[in-house]
């Protein structure tokens, strides 16, 4: 019998605007996917390729999200993990094991294994984050649009010396993130 393996990873724990995002993908073994790598040594243009080939080819994929309000709450870490949980809740076909990109795993009904720098040795976790973060920076880009003078599409919400500039003049937004400190600075 065959054991279903997902792979989880994350986007989006550093900046201080927006949600964080995770994806689980449950390769098939009978449709390997060329080019697969940690979404952060692809281009934007190749991970834009690639998410296709991924969400036809994988047996099962699923986006998770926790929302800024819940990262304010919970803290980054915890919402991470909330976020993983209902992505891996989300897939079509539920995994028996599940391979996590870094050292915390959350909370699953299936046996995990955390791997550090899983995204670059582990096909799965590649696809998730490759999933993940096309995800979220498609939202940092609609973000950007909501609320100009920020610069989300250009460094998706991470605390560029241009973003902290735009918090004090700007102010904070309703997506940023009122628990990290540059944020709370700029609330002074």
């Amino acid at each position: 019998m065959s054991q279903y393996i997902a792979g989880i990873d994350e986007v989006g724990r550093g900046p201080l605007a927006g949600p964080v995002v995770t994806a689980a993908v449950i390769l098939d073994p009978n449709k390997p996917i060329e080019g697969l790598n940690d979404s952060k040594k692809l281009t934007e243009k190749r991970r834009e390729q690639l998410v296709p080939l991924i969400k036809e080819n994988a047996l099962a994929w699923s986006l998770g999200r926790a929302e800024v309000e819940e990262i304010d709450e919970i803290n980054i870490l915890q919402a991470t993990l909330l976020a993983m949980k209902r992505a891996v809740e989300g897939l079509d076909i539920q995994p028996d094991h599940a391979l996590v990109d870094g050292n915390k795993a959350p909370d699953l009904a299936c046996s995990v294994t955390t791997i550090i720098k899983g995204d670059q040795s582990e096909p799965a976790i590649a696809a998730a984050s490759i999933l993940a973060k096309v995800a979220r920076d498609n939202e940092m880009k609609q973000m950007d649009k909501q609320y100009p003078g920020y610069g989300f599409a250009q460094h998706k919400g991470y605390p560029t010396k241009q973003h902290q500039q735009a918090l004090l003049d700007l102010g904070v937004t309703a997506i940023h993130r009122r628990s990290f400190k540059p944020v709370q600075l700029a609330l002074k």
